[in-house]
C-alpha cells in the first residue's frame, strides 16, 4: 500500500509541475458568488487510493463515482454512505505502463437508461484499456477495447444516436462507440484536442447539438458540432485561459459552464461568451478539483487531493439565482 500511495504521489507531483508551468498568473478573477452553502458532504481515504475522478448522477438522489487510485467505482448515498459497486481487474505489470501517469485509474462515468454504469479504465496494457459496463447483479465486462498508449478520460452520451464519446487525453482523439458495445470508430482528431506537453482533450458533454471538450494543457473549453450521420463538425473554441481545466458542466442556463481547473483549486463560472470567474477556491475546500456535477441547483464538486495529498472529498454547494 506505501509503494502504492508514493507511486501515486509521484505521478501527482508531475502532473502539478505541468500544469503549473500552464497557469498564467491572474487569468481568473477572483469572486466567491454564485455558489453558497458550500460543505463537504464526504471524505474519502487517501491511503486507500480513493481519489475521486468522475461522477454520474442518478435520479433517485445517489451518485456514481470512479476511484482512480483504486480501480473502482463507487456508489454516494445523500446521507453521506459509500458503496463500492465494482473493482476493475488489475494489469499484470501493475499498470506502470499507463501513459502520462504511470498507474492505472478509471476515468469517465456514465448512466444509461436501462440503469447500466459505463467507466473508462486506462492500464496501459491491451487487454485492459478500454470501455467498461457495470450492470446490476453482473461481472465487470469490457464493452470495447482501446489503444493502450492512450488514456481515455471523458465519457459523455448522446441519447438521440445511443454512441458514447470518449475523449483521449494522450492520443488527442475523440472515439464513438455505440452503447451495446463494439469497435471504437475515431470521430475527431481536430488539432483543438491534442495535449501540449502533458494531457489534452478532457472532460466531455454532449449539449446542444454539439459535443463539448476541454483541453486541460491549452485551456480551452471546445465545441465539435455533431453532423448528419454522426460526423463532427469543425471545432469552435468557445473558452480560453482556463490552464488545468478538467471536467465541466452545463448550468441550465444556455451554453453557461461551471468548470473544475484541477492544479488551480478553482470552479469557475464561464458565461456564453467565453469570459469566466472564479466562484469557489481553497477557501471553500478545493482539494485538486476534479468533476463537477448539477443536481437542480444543487452543485457537486469532486476533489481528488491528487496534489495537495490532504483530503479528497466530495463537496456540495448551491447555484444561486438559477433554475
Amino acid at each position: 500500500m506505501r509503494k502504492r500511495t508514493t507511486l501515486l504521489a509521484t505521478a501527482a507531483a508531475t502532473a502539478a509541475a505541468a500544469l503549473a508551468m500552464a497557469v498564467p498568473a491572474g487569468a481568473v478573477p477572483a469572486a466567491p458568488q454564485p455558489l453558497s452553502h458550500v460543505q463537504i458532504a464526504n471524505h474519502f481515504d487517501l491511503a486507500a487510493g480513493q481519489m475521486p475522478e468522475n461522477i454520474a448522477l442518478l435520479p433517485d438522489g445517489r451518485a456514481n463515482v470512479t476511484f482512480a487510485g483504486s480501480r473502482q467505482v463507487a456508489q454516494i448515498t445523500p446521507g453521506g454512505g459509500t458503496r463500492i459497486l465494482a473493482t476493475l481487474p488489475a494489469p499484470a505489470d501493475g499498470g506502470v505502463r499507463t501513459p502520462a501517469l504511470g498507474f492505472p485509474l478509471t476515468t469517465g462515468i456514465v448512466q444509461a437508461p436501462d440503469g447500466s454504469t459505463y467507466v473508462l479504465y486506462a492500464t496501459g496494457t491491451a487487454d485492459l484499456t478500454g470501455l467498461w459496463r457495470l450492470s446490476p447483479g453482473k461481472a465487470p465486462q469490457r464493452l470495447a477495447a482501446l489503444p493502450a498508449n492512450g488514456l481515455p478520460n471523458g465519457l459523455a452520451f448522446d441519447p438521440q444516436s445511443k454512441q458514447l464519446y470518449i475523449t483521449d487525453s494522450v492520443l488527442g482523439t475523440v472515439w464513438t462507440v455505440p452503447l451495446s458495445g463494439g469497435r471504437p470508430t475515431a470521430w475527431s482528431t481536430a488539432p483543438e484536442l491534442a495535449a501540449a506537453g502533458f494531457l489534452g482533450a478532457n472532460g466531455a458533454k454532449v449539449h446542444d447539438g454539439a459535443l463539448w471538450v476541454s483541453n486541460l494543457d491549452k485551456g480551452t473549453l471546445v465545441r465539435i458540432p455533431i453532423c448528419h450521420g454522426n460526423r463532427a463538425g469543425a471545432p469552435q473554441v468557445k473558452a480560453s485561459g482556463l490552464a488545468g481545466i478538467d471536467d465541466f458542466a452545463f448550468t441550465g442556463r444556455g451554453n453557461e459552464v461551471l468548470a473544475t481547473l484541477d492544479a488551480p483549486n478553482k470552479v469557475v463560472l464561464i458565461r456564453p461568451d467565453g469570459t469566466h470567474t472564479t466562484v469557489l477556491d481553497t477557501d471553500g475546500g478545493l482539494q485538486n478539483p476534479t468533476s463537477v456535477a448539477l443536481r437542480g441547483n444543487e452543485v457537486y464538486v469532486l476533489n481528488a487531493a491528487y496534489t495537495t495529498a490532504k483530503d479528497p472529498n466530495l463537496l456540495l454547494a448551491r447555484l444561486d439565482g438559477y433554475r
